[in-house]
C-alpha cells in the first residue's frame, strides 16, 4: 500500500462520488484508477463495455435488461 498525492479539487470528487456510490474514497479512487487503465489499454471500448468484460470476469451474473424494481420489492 502507498500514498498517491492528488490535488485538494479531485480529491473532494472522489468524496463526493464515493457517498453517491456507496464506496469509501479509497475503493472510488481505484475504481477510477482502474477503469482509466482499462479505459488507456483498450481505447475502443466504452465504460459500458469496461464494466460488462470486468463483470465477467468475476463471474457476476445480473438479469437481462437491468434491475426491476417492482420484482425485487415483491
Amino acid at each position: 500500500m502507498g500514498i498517491v498525492k492528488i490535488a485538494d479539487d479531485l480529491h473532494e470528487e472522489v468524496r463526493r462520488a464515493s457517498a453517491v456510490m456507496c464506496r469509501s474514497i479509497n475503493a472510488q479512487a481505484e475504481f477510477w484508477m482502474k477503469v482509466g487503465m482499462l479505459a488507456e489499454a483498450n481505447p475502443t471500448l466504452s465504460f459500458t463495455e469496461i464494466v460488462q468484460r470486468e463483470l465477467a470476469a468475476a463471474q457476476v451474473h445480473l438479469p437481462v435488461g437491468g434491475y426491476d424494481a417492482e420484482a425485487a420489492a415483491a
